[in-house]
């Protein structure tokens, strides 16, 4: 299909990023500082809070890497959805409400490496540069996958040149966050949020119905699809169900999904956030795993229209929903890929902006630097990841999930077993924060690149980051006084605040 301006794709398409641009505005008109910028000003409440990290977390992986994975092995690769439901909900349960107060009382800390920093009273800021590199090589990966995911999308439904594709669509995503910062990203991930669900509940229903239409009285499924594609098991060893199984532990170390914690209005609104994040990701992963699994008979019974789908698994979603709804309707639930991609890449944006401007040109270049300033900066910041992130997606062949859980491992063993005993343990040291951070993250570098046993990098990665930073805490100096006072200050608040 070849772009047109009377195409109600097209016009549906123009109305959704018209709408994410002019949150954008209200976003610039209500950021006055830095604070404002990254963080919001500490001021979501549970419903933004609760879609904001949902929606920044499930990237174009959900509408198009997973249904994708499922279309083309079978519901073997579900595993990943359950891992995933377990972790966020941990991550909710234990993480959210201690972090938020947190960084709160670590010196009103804004981003990761603030936290980190101002957490292990870190005066050389060698543990706050080595957070924020760890933070700028992999989301710098982790946006190229956005990227990617955006191409695929303008490239299949417009037509476009894969180059030209690559650039229209992480245009669409730099100009709002460009605009109005982290305010209007979690604003427009509220919208996105609720056009993902949408999408995702509406599109196997109606694909299932197609299907019901030919099956053969007294046929089942089973008369389209192979056996092999229902086995939970298939071809799976353990070291395949434990993989996919530990995409889970990523959550406890993803800093655009910590950042959102730390931007709650109060700890008093994490519970209510949890109960509905949880609700919408347990849907929206079911809906994404019955997409991939309707998909098999769907094209096996429309083989006429299977043939974007066989050359790119990663394409059912968008092909089963230009098949099946009035081109309206269409338009508005592929936008639902668009939101996707949007969501997770703007905050990831953010993330890295908020890195190499709080982080480093604050704290090395300009301690001076007015608020005005910074957030320019921090504007500037924005577009120099998104060239780079555009020039790493650059590569036509690149897969989104591929990408997508290689960033995964590395922010999940890097920063994960750091954080949940940054809250927990109040004899974990700076030098044992420092050593998990690069223990895992280079156990993951190393082990991506050998593929040692067949186990997905984060697992190593994250056991000998633990281990690292409680045997480097427990062979150094106990932490000052001053440091486990804070630590004991939090968790009496912390439990108070719960009763």
């Amino acid at each position: 299909m070849q772009f047109s301006w009377n195409d109600p794709t097209a016009i549906m398409f123009a109305i959704y990023l018209v709408a994410m641009l002019a949150i954008g505005w209200l976003g610039y008109l209500g950021t006055k500082n830095l604070s404002d910028y990254i963080l919001g000003g500490r001021s979501l409440g549970s419903f933004v809070t609760a879609l904001s990290a949902g929606a920044s977390d499930m990237s174009g992986w959900l509408l198009m890497g997973l249904p994708g994975a499922i279309y083309a092995t079978g519901l073997s690769e579900s595993w990943i959805a359950v891992g995933l439901i377990f972790g966020a909900y941990l991550n909710w349960f234990f993480v959210a409400g201690r972090l938020r107060l947190y960084t709160e009382r670590a010196g009103n800390a804004l981003t990761l490496p603030d936290y980190l920093a101002n957490r292990f009273e870190d005066r050389s800021n060698v543990l706050r540069i080595v957070t924020a590199l760890v933070i700028l090589v992999f989301f710098t990966l982790y946006c190229a996958s956005g990227v990617v995911a955006g191409a695929r999308l303008f490239e299949n439904m417009f037509g476009m040149p894969y180059t030209t594709a690559l650039w229209v669509g992480a245009a669409c995503t730099i100009a709002y966050v460009l605009i109005g910062g982290f305010l209007a990203v979690s604003w427009t991930d509220t919208i996105q949020a609720s056009l993902m669900i949408t999408a995702l509940l509406l599109a196997p229903v109606i694909a299932w119905l197609a299907v019901q239409g030919q099956l053969q009285p007294g046929q089942d499924l089973h008369a389209i699809v192979s056996a092999e594609k229902f086995d939970l098991l298939r071809g799976a060893s353990v070291a395949g169900i434990v993989s996919l199984l530990a995409w889970g532990l990523g959550y406890f170390g993803q800093p655009h999904i910590l950042v959102r914690f730390m931007a709650a209005s109060s700890v008093q609104t994490i519970p209510a956030a949890r109960r509905i994040s949880m609700t919408w990701m347990v849907l929206c992963l079911g809906g994404a795993v019955a997409v991939g699994f309707i998909g098999i008979p769907y094209f096996a019974a429309h083989p006429e229209g299977a043939a974007a789908v066989n050359a790119n698994a990663e394409t059912v979603f968008m092909e089963i929903t230009k098949q099946l709804f009035n081109p309206w309707i269409a338009g508005a639930l592929l936008a639902a890929i668009l939101a996707a991609v949007m969501s997770t890449l703007s905050c990831q944006l953010l993330v890295c902006s908020s890195a190499l401007t709080e982080d480093i040109y604050r704290v090395f270049l300009r301690k001076q630097a007015s608020q005005t300033e910074l957030v320019w900066v921090g504007r500037a910041m924005v577009l120099l990841v998104a060239l780079i992130a555009i020039a790493i997606a650059s590569n036509p062949e690149a897969k989104v999930l591929g990408m997508v859980s290689y960033a995964w491992a590395g922010f999940g063993a890097a920063f994960g077993p750091v954080i949940i005993l940054s809250l927990f343990w109040g004899r974990m040291t700076r030098g044992g924060a420092l050593a998990g951070i690069i223990v895992g993250a280079v156990t993951v570098l190393v082990w991506k690149q050998l593929g040692w046993l067949g186990l997905y990098e984060i697992i190593p990665g994250f056991v000998l980051a633990w281990i690292a930073a409680v045997v480097v805490s427990r062979m150094g100096p106990p932490p000052s006084a001053t440091m486990q006072q804070a630590h004991a200050d939090v968790e009496r608040e912390f439990s108070q605040l719960q009763r």
